[in-house]
């Protein structure tokens, strides 16, 4: 047999795997130091790290209030909060595209989005905050894991998870959740209607240090347990009868899946509003360039779908200055074609 016939189809492999991670890991953090640095008030690289350093190790000079504010206050939470969203997002993605092994699957398909936007919709025109003591972050939060329990005691048969029924039960919850904003948002008052937009549209523009604890939590957990798993989820990429035979317990499998998709989308959206195409594009197109082995899917998924979001965010700030665009809808603008780009593309570099 002629030595190509063994080579990978995919770009990155063997040898290059290492490499490709640690330029993906620079890409992250020269991408978070130039998201601080460029905005309405340009702040110098080398002034964003001396804010940073005098911040987190109490060394170097004194930053003056201005540009300790801009820095510190204002854009570092948002930068990081972008980061987080974007990597939980495609972590949501690597796991439901697992668990009904189908590449196209996207974290919004089970209703989990549906659910927090209902809730902060609610949040936003009504007085449940008042009455149940949280923000609209805590009630969105609330409205995701309602959406969850319905879709998975919906999804259950004799005991047992099936993908088809997820796919059905989310997709019925989805529209449920839809109606019941929309019909929200035409009794809504303008103020509160731009407000509830641009919440469902995706933004991060109001992120603060304390939003970040529980994304990074979220998304820490469920990357080390995922990773611990990762050998399970590629048996289970060859079926259920397979995997079973292999050792894998299935069901255990797709329930912890089916739970880390949803807690990430649930806190993502919680924190950020409904920003799509980001765990659809993002996992499959890492599948494109590193195969289908989880133990390379989900770092490259983590470290590529952190930089996409925060050079999305760059550029709904930066593209209409002084007013910001909706990152969901930067991210359609990108993920639409991109993803039409893979569909044609995927007939060549896979079977």
């Amino acid at each position: 047999m002629p030595r190509t016939a063994s080579r990978s189809p995919h770009l990155i492999s063997g040898r290059r795997y290492p490499p490709a991670v640690a330029v993906l890991a620079a890409a992250l953090l020269l991408s978070i130091a130039v998201a601080i640095s460029v905005g309405t008030v340009h702040v110098p690289v080398g002034q964003v790290l001396d804010v940073l350093r005098a911040n987190l190790t109490g060394g170097g000079r004194e930053p003056d209030p201005l540009t300790q504010q801009i820095v510190w206050d204002f854009r570092t939470p948002r930068v990081l909060l972008a980061a987080l969203a974007g990597a939980g997002l495609s972590l949501a993605g690597v796991c439901l595209q697992a668990l009904v092994r189908n590449p196209l699957a996207d974290p919004y398909v089970f209703g989990v989005s549906a659910g927090a936007s209902l809730g902060a919709v609610l949040a936003m025109t009504t007085g449940i905050t008042a009455v149940a003591g949280l923000g609209v972050t805590g009630v969105a939060f609330a409205g995701s894991l309602l959406s969850l329990l319905v879709v998975f005691a919906l999804a259950q048969h004799s005991g047992r998870l099936l993908g088809s029924s997820l796919i059905l039960a989310g997709v019925a919850i989805a529209y449920l959740g839809n109606a019941v904003t929309g019909y929200l948002q035409l009794q809504a008052n303008p103020s509160e209607l731009r407000a509830v937009m641009f919440w469902l549209l995706g933004s991060v523009a109001g992120a603060s240090w304390p939003d970040l604890a529980i994304p990074a939590v979220a998304a820490a957990v469920c990357t080390v347990v995922l990773l611990t798993r990762a050998r399970p989820m590629n048996a289970l990429a060859t079926g259920d009868d397979t995997a079973a035979g292999l050792g894998v317990g299935v069901q255990r499998l797709r329930v912890l899946l089916l739970v880390a998709s949803s807690l990430l989308t649930a806190v993502i959206v919680s924190v950020a509003g409904g920003i799509g195409f980001v765990g659809l594009v993002v996992p499959h197109a890492v599948r494109l360039l590193v195969g289908p082995d989880h133990r390379k899917v989900i770092p490259v998924s983590l470290l590529l779908g952190a930089v996409f979001l925060v050079l999305v965010d760059l550029l709904t700030r930066t593209l209409d200055r002084p007013n910001e665009i909706p990152i969901g809808i930067v991210t359609a603008l990108l993920g639409a074609p991109f993803f039409l780009a893979l569909l044609r593309g995927r007939k060549r570099v896979l079977r």
